[in-house]
C-alpha cells in the first residue's frame, strides 16, 4: 500500500511515518506536504492508496483541499481537536485520531482501513471489464433542473446549461439563453448529477458544459480561460492542476 501524509509539523509527521512503518512494514511511503497549496498542487499527479491528512495546516483547514480537487482515495484523519469529526465523515474518511497518536489507535484505523477500504478497491481491479459494464448501466445524468422563479417552480433542461457556479455558498444554473437558476445543490452534489462526459469541473468554483465553450485561451501560470455565450460576471479559469486532465476530457 502506497501512503502520503499532509501535516505541517515536522516533528508529528515524522513521527506519524515511523509509526506507520513500525505497524506495517510493506506500506510504502509517497510524499509528504505541509499546506493545502502543496497539496493542490502535487497530488492529483501521485498514485496511492490511503491519505494521512492533519486537518489544521499553516495555509488553512485541509478541508479546502477538497473544493480544489478531486479526491476519491480514503482517508485517515489525525488532529489535535475533535470539533471536525463530523465534517471528517462527511469525505471518505477512515477514522479520527486525536493527537497525540496512539499506536493502538493508529494500528486500529489501519485495519478497518484494510478491511473496509482496500480489500474493495482489490476485488473492483480484479474485474475491469465488469467494472466498465456497470459504469455503462449508469444513468448519463439529471435530465434537468427544479428551480423557483419567484412564487413558481420551472424546469431547467440541462442540455440548456452552459456552466454551474457557485457564489456567495450558492450555487446557480447559468443558461443558454444568458438567465442564472438557483438550485437546492452543493456545486459538489451538482457535480454528481451531472453527465461526466458533457460537464466538467474546472475550478472549485466552476462546471463547464463541452457544449456550450466558444474558445480557450491560455491564461497566466499555465491555466486556461474559457469563454461562453453570455456570462460576463467573472473569467471562467481552469485551475491549473486540472489543466491535463481537462485537456483529456476535451479529448476524448
Amino acid at each position: 500500500m502506497k501512503y502520503i501524509i499532509i501535516e505541517d509539523e515536522q516533528l508529528a509527521a515524522k513521527r506519524l511515518r515511523s509509526l506507520i512503518e513500525g505497524i506495517r512494514t510493506n506500506y510504502e511511503f509517497v510524499a509528504k506536504f505541509d499546506s493545502i497549496e502543496s497539496a493542490t498542487i502535487s497530488l492529483p499527479a501521485l498514485k496511492y492508496d490511503i491519505l494521512f491528512m492533519d486537518i489544521q495546516l499553516a495555509d488553512g483547514i485541509s478541508f479546502d483541499i477538497f473544493d480544489q480537487i478531486r479526491i476519491n482515495k480514503p482517508i485517515i484523519f489525525t488532529t489535535a481537536y475533535d470539533e471536525f469529526a463530523l465534517k471528517a465523515f462527511k469525505t471518505n474518511s477512515v477514522d479520527y485520531l486525536l493527537k497525540p497518536i496512539g499506536d493502538e489507535d493508529l494500528r486500529t484505523a489501519i485495519v478497518k482501513f484494510e478491511t473496509n477500504f482496500a480489500q474493495k478497491e482489490e476485488k473492483s481491479s480484479e474485474n475491469p471489464d465488469i467494472d466498465k459494464l456497470i459504469k455503462s448501466l449508469q444513468p448519463s445524468g439529471k435530465e434537468r433542473f427544479v428551480v423557483k422563479v419567484g412564487d413558481h417552480l420551472k424546469t431547467v433542461d440541462t442540455a440548456d446549461i452552459q456552466l454551474v457556479y457557485s457564489q456567495d455558498k450558492a450555487t446557480y444554473l447559468f443558461t443558454n439563453k444568458g438567465k442564472r437558476f438557483l438550485v437546492d445543490y452543493t456545486l459538489d452534489k451538482t457535480e454528481e448529477l451531472l453527465s461526466q462526459s458533457e460537464f466538467y469541473r474546472i475550478s472549485r468554483k466552476f462546471i463547464v458544459s463541452i457544449n456550450y465553450i466558444k474558445d480557450i485561451i491560455a491564461f497566466t501560470n499555465s491555466r486556461l480561460e474559457i469563454v461562453v455565450e453570455s456570462f460576463d460576471e467573472e473569467q471562467i479559469i481552469v485551475a491549473r492542476e486540472r489543466v491535463g486532465e481537462f485537456k483529456e476530457w476535451l479529448d476524448r
